[in-house]
């Protein structure tokens, strides 16, 4: 278990002065690290030779992963916030992981980069196709080869039978590399950020989370193949649910709880169509409620 206690900052200020600065501090660092991760972006969009594209990209993620180090580094000088994490020890720099985590807020994405940062693979995500033309952000996320993906509704499939499957393949051609490089890819299953709002127009069965979307991971899982075999499926909890960014930055989270469990995701569910195949797609969801309701118990036993 990893556990820091909070530590007392190099400053007392007033939350709204604190968080103004904070806010400063975190930008300078994204600028810093910026000038140079676009020099190598261009870099690599000039030379279309995949070696070095590849390396390119390496070079990317250290330079993503010193930002993320200098980010976790000021919340420490500034606020020192208590981690309570478990689940790291067993963790490899070089394998893949499918990484399923509860989502509450922007402040999780930060809490993950900070956990997981140089012990697993840099962390990825998928992204619709469309973002690619993203300004400033599209090209970073395809310089740090992020997989775009194209899904295509029910509804344009009934209209167009001839792209069924197409977009299935589009996504694993994306991730074709994939399976020579380790890999870390995170996948909200709740589609959503939490809030009590949503939790009642769902009528969610679990007390602390929305009901999983399945059918992602089932995608995620077609499109990568048996090269993601491990799931870490990730718990996240703070004193009070509704924290903020801006707490973030102006010391106003006092803790945060993160629980690991590593687990291997079983081969059946590597092969088999999802959207067309009621047995198969009734077998997956169970699997996933499983993770889900066991989720949900870990969060009251956390939160208690």
């Amino acid at each position: 278990m990893t556990k820091t206690k909070r530590r007392a900052p190099l400053w007392f200020l007033p939350a709204p002065i604190s968080g103004v600065l904070g806010f400063i501090l975190f930008a300078l660092n994204l600028t810093f690290w910026c000038i140079p991760f676009y020099l190598v972006g261009i870099l690599k969009l000039l030379v279309p030779i995949t070696s070095w594209r590849r390396r390119c990209v390496r070079w990317l993620e250290v330079l993503g992963e010193s930002w993320i180090y200098f980010n976790g580094l000021l919340e420490r000088l500034m606020h020192g916030m208590e981690w309570d994490v478990d689940g790291l020890d067993e963790l490899r720099r070089r394998d893949w992981y499918l990484i399923s985590v509860n989502h509450q807020n922007w402040v999780d994405v930060f809490v993950l980069q900070c956990v997981f940062n140089r012990r697993i693979p840099f962390l990825k995500f998928f992204l619709k196709k469309q973002l690619i033309w993203v300004p400033l952000f599209g090209f970073a996320w395809w310089a740090l080869d992020l997989p775009f993906m194209e899904r295509y509704s029910r509804e344009k499939l009934k209209k167009h039978p001839e792209l069924k499957g197409k977009d299935l393949e589009t996504t694993r051609r994306a991730c074709q590399h994939f399976s020579e490089v380790p890999t870390s890819l995170i996948n909200f299953l709740e589609g959503t950020r939490f809030t009590p709002a949503k939790h009642t127009a769902q009528e969610s069965p679990y007390r602390h989370l929305l009901k999983p979307k399945a059918g992602g991971l089932a995608f995620a899982l077609a499109a990568m193949g048996e090269t993601m075999h491990k799931l870490l499926d990730v718990t996240i909890v703070y004193p009070h649910r509704d924290v903020t960014f801006w707490q973030l930055l102006s010391g106003g989270i006092p803790k945060v709880t993160v629980r690991v469990r590593e687990q291997e995701i079983p081969a059946e569910f590597f092969e088999g169509d999802y959207l067309n195949d009621e047995e198969f797609r009734g077998r997956f969801q169970t699997w996933v409620s499983d993770l889900w309701r066991a989720k949900d118990e870990l969060i009251v036993e956390l939160v208690a």
